[in-house]
């Protein structure tokens, strides 16, 4: 089938990549002139594993291109995706669907026989309804039918999630629309990806209820492990014991900083905006919010605990930058706050993140970068691991005492265990466990006294 991705962003560009690699004849679209020259150099303007290797792939099957010229790319479509993106609107947090509605009109005055509209931008309820409207307020005559199809991609894990999903859903009624989109996802088939047809409005609340429940169990456990940390509990068994229940099941119950990047947060606050317009009372989603965003600034207390209750003066090396590991999306991650928060307090901050650094030069111009975890560390007072990268999960401790000014790590991941940490010669500290299992902060504050 011949496809039209408008938008070269994350989710354009990784969907865009593999429907060419199904053998669909792919045009990215994008109004970013030096994004789309780039990439017809071969240069892709994010990190995201195995993606370098599908996009060359395909360009050199001549499957997918890149293009700044939407009306050719159009009117060549079967179908249209709009992929551009939705991030909330200064000032009141609903999610700012301008580029949404500039896409659909110039989709619209291109269209060129029977085109699927599909809106893979997360969107809030009734977005497919206006997208409708403007398409047949510019053109009456044109024969479209809009279709949701939320995605529910993972940065880090998104090109596999694409072509192994849990779920393909789809929110549209027209008969013809629906064997389009059975014939765009027709070679997942071998692999029994279940297609979930629904209402239009309901598939787009689908995207957003998912992303709310995953960013309240992060929350939940989050809250658990602070009771953890006072009752002398271990965060990671009670993870595991409630995990193992079906109903429950193990994954988003891994205590840490808080939830970050590009979706949780934003998709939450514009739920409860939509809720809030309706006249309906989000009290958890609205809780989750307000719980995670203190957390983030509550890790700094954690640090200025292990040290004494000082700061000022203290060098302070971090380890992770990104919301999470295998991407360079720094959007909302909980390193900001966290960061901003030390250097309030007076600490001089080195930083170091394995694909972070460029993102991390303009949004934290006031710490020091370094090339690698040694020497983020080298005269340290305290190490903070706030990103669980692999290479942050083997760490030399031997050369590390060698070049802290002190043996101190603050593991907002739970990467390591205490006990080990104990035996090597640190003084350790993570999250829901550590600190009420070796004998609480006096601990601490004695060993570095």
């Amino acid at each position: 089938m011949r496809v039209a991705m408008v938008g070269a962003g994350y989710v354009g560009l990784v969907s865009g990549a593999c429907f060419a690699d199904f053998g669909h004849q792919v045009a990215c679209v994008d109004t970013d002139t030096v994004k789309i020259a780039a990439l017809q150099a071969g240069n892709i303007p994010i990190y995201e594993p195995d993606l370098d290797r599908v996009v060359r792939t395909n360009v050199a099957a001549m499957r997918l291109d890149f293009t700044t010229n939407l009306q050719n790319a159009v009117q060549a479509a079967d179908a249209v995706f709009i992929a551009v993106g939705t991030p909330s609107r200064r000032g009141d947090g609903h999610a700012d669907l301008s580029y949404v509605y500039a896409a659909a009109r110039e989709i619209a005055l291109a269209l060129d026989g029977f085109t699927v509209v599909i809106t893979k931008s997360t969107v809030p309820v009734g977005t497919g309804d206006e997208i409708e409207r403007i398409i047949r307020a510019v053109r009456p005559e044109a024969d479209a039918a809009v279709v949701s199809n939320p995605e529910f991609l993972r940065e880090g894990a998104a090109i596999r999630d694409f072509k192994l999903p849990d779920r393909i859903v789809i929110g549209t009624e027209d008969e013809r629309a629906k064997q389009v989109m059975a014939d765009l996802y027709r070679p997942l088939f071998l692999n029994q990806a279940p297609l979930l047809y629904s209402t239009r409005r309901t598939a787009e609340l689908i995207k957003y209820a998912a992303n709310a429940f995953l960013a309240t169990k992060i929350t939940f456990i989050n809250e658990i492990a602070d009771l953890c940390e006072q009752v002398g509990a271990d965060v990671q068994q009670v993870a595991r014991g409630i995990g193992l229940d079906n109903r429950i099941g193990p994954k988003f119950l891994h205590a840490g900083p808080g939830f970050g990047g590009s979706c949780f947060p934003k998709d939450a606050t514009a739920l409860i905006k939509t809720a809030q317009d309706n006249a309906v009372a989000l009290r958890i989603v609205e809780t989750v919010m307000a719980v995670n965003d203190m957390r983030k600034r509550a890790m700094a207390r954690k640090v200025l605990a292990v040290l004494g209750g000082q700061l000022r003066e203290r060098v302070i090396a971090v380890l992770g930058l990104t919301f999470k590991p295998n991407t360079d999306d720094m959007r909302d991650a909980p390193s900001i706050p966290l960061i901003t928060a030390l250097t309030d307090h007076g600490a001089q901050v080195r930083v170091y993140d394995p694909v972070g650094m460029e993102q991390a030069n303009s949004l934290l111009p006031e710490v020091a970068l370094t090339d690698d975890p040694y020497a983020c560390a080298t005269g340290a007072d305290a190490l903070v691991i706030v990103t669980e990268w692999e290479q942050f999960r083997a760490l030399n401790f031997g050369r590390l005492k060698q070049v802290m000014k002190q043996p101190v790590l603050v593991d907002l991941r739970n990467v390591y265990q205490p006990d080990e940490m104990r035996r090597r010669g640190f003084i350790y500290e993570s999250v829901g466990r550590a600190a009420a299992l070796d004998g609480g902060q006096e601990r601490i504050a004695a060993a570095l006294s």
